[in-house]
């Protein structure tokens, strides 16, 4: 089983100081992962998406390309990931680029979660259609695995279209993971035929529902040829569903008995008042394992 974190990106301020003391915090801990929230822009006055009052422009989000460098820069063993990137609001090759320098600068710890998003200001002020996110979403990733598989790539499809070229560096990992956050029916199956795993919901209980996409998720993957047992399903346990580790430990087996393979514990929108809280319930959760 693995045991990863969500970094509080909300939550955790600008001292690089403090950001590296949690990173490194997480890896001595023994932590297998660390993933890392991608948001652009937020709104004065959020719109769409029910939780979208979470993420305000009083939401801080560091961008999450830059923080995983100098994540890799502070620490050795943990791996790296965005769970999730908002990958249709960015451009497929630039995305293909950083992720395989993350990589590369890590020695092979990058993986690269990604999803499509619900904030159409974000995918405006980055210049991007919001309407045929979906559409473009499969291409961007056969494109970015096209260009960490091969030297040089000649690519014409629906969205992207070039002549002989390639990206150097190149990564370590030949492709980098890809995992896809997906909450709806239609995602999950998409999650299930082309990503390496599956992001749940984080706010996602381990509920009759959730079994039910779970069990759509595996007939899907099998569905595409693929082995289920080969892919991963990954499950959010907040820091306060519960009262500490032997609620958290509850939850995850309930989790296991569905077949979810590894866990992300999130501290962040869990009511703990400062850095000092978020260590210490760190801390408690690597004694689950």
């Amino acid at each position: 089983m693995k045991l990863g974190l969500s970094f509080p990106q909300t939550e955790i301020g600008t001292d690089p100081v403090k950001i590296k003391d949690f990173i490194q915090t997480a890896e001595g801990l023994g932590y297998d992962f660390i993933t890392f929230v991608d948001h652009v822009l937020g709104e004065e006055a959020p719109r769409g998406a029910s939780f979208a009052g979470n993420y305000t422009r009083d939401y801080m989000f560091h961008e999450v390309m830059v923080l995983m460098g100098y994540a890799a820069a502070v620490t050795k063993t943990i791996g790296l990931g965005t769970a999730v990137m908002i990958l249709p609001q960015r451009q497929a090759v630039l995305v293909a680029k950083q992720s395989a320098e993350v990589d590369l600068l890590s020695g092979g710890r990058m993986r690269l979660g990604v999803g499509l998003g619900w904030n159409k200001v974000e995918y405006d002020g980055l210049g991007m259609s919001f309407k045929n996110r979906a559409k473009r979403f499969s291409e961007q990733i056969e494109v970015m695995r096209e260009l960490w598989s091969n030297r040089v790539v000649e690519y014409r499809g629906e969205f992207h279209s070039f002549d002989s070229a390639g990206i150097n560096p190149e990564p370590i990992q030949r492709p980098i993971p890809v995992w896809i956050g997906a909450m709806k029916d239609v995602a999950v199956r998409r999650a299930a035929r082309i990503g390496d795993g599956w992001f749940m919901y984080p706010r996602q209980e381990p509920s009759d529902d959730a079994h039910e996409m779970i069990s759509i998720y595996r007939q899907a993957a099998a569905e595409a040829g693929r082995e289920p047992d080969s892919l991963g399903i990954n499950a959010t346990v907040f820091a306060n569903q519960g009262l500490g580790p032997d609620e958290w430990r509850s939850i995850m087996e309930k989790w296991k008995e569905m077949g979810v393979n590894e866990f992300t514990f999130r501290t962040a929108e869990s009511d703990l008042k400062n850095l000092e809280a978020h260590m210490n319930a760190i801390k408690e959760m690597a004694e689950v394992r």
